[in-house]
């Protein structure tokens, strides 16, 4: 169960560290103070919700498909690599994330329906967090501590970035941040594809 746990919260974590628009409306919102506990919320609820359906929906159907379950666990390994090599090749060419907190305030329907359309319109969030997290979590030996794990990943990323936001600011402006965490999630995507691969 245990390793389960640790699977979901590793393979969710390095997804969620990577830029992406998600994450820089998150931090952007919060380096403006504005509305971000909320957003952080919103956005680990859609995420729980989004694992769990990819999880529970694709569990079943692969239990039943020894070719569906190949296919997702060949197919999320080279998938895995892939995201791992990206990352790597992001970390030769760091960017910075800067804001200035220039944009007048928004109201609390405004923020956070702009976060719903960040979350729900990248297609990305459905190949990432409903495709790939659910397909590794039905080949797991306990799919629902798996999904719990991964839902724990986005609880902890989110609110540290929303609670984190205002002390890391200066040092999140730095392409040499962005680096380290680029190299750290290639380290992660590849550990899990070699367990994937080996198991």
């Amino acid at each position: 169960m245990w390793q389960s746990y640790l699977n979901g919260l590793l393979v969710a974590i390095g997804l969620i560290m990577a830029i992406g628009a998600q994450n820089a409306f998150v931090l952007a919102q919060s380096l403006r103070r504005e509305h971000h506990l909320l957003v952080a919320g919103l956005c680990v609820l859609c995420d729980a919700l989004l694992v769990a359906a990819g999880v529970f929906g694709l569990a079943s159907l692969l239990l039943h498909s020894p070719l569906l379950l190949a296919i997702a666990r060949w197919g999320g390994a080279a998938f895995l690599l892939w995201y791992g090599a990206r990352a790597l090749l992001r970390a030769l060419r760091p960017q910075g994330l800067n804001e200035d907190g220039s944009t007048p305030a928004r109201s609390r329907q405004a923020v956070l329906m702009s976060a719903l359309a960040v979350t729900l319109l990248n297609p990305h969030v459905y190949l990432d967090t409903v495709l790939l997290i659910g397909s590794l979590g039905a080949q797991q030996a306990a799919p629902a501590a798996y999904a719990a794990g991964a839902a724990s990943a986005s609880l902890l990323w989110f609110f540290s970035l929303a609670l984190g936001a205002a002390w890391l600011a200066p040092w999140l402006a730095r392409p040499a941040t962005w680096r380290m965490l680029d190299i750290l999630v290639a380290c992660m995507m590849f550990a899990v594809a070699a367990q994937l691969i080996l198991d």
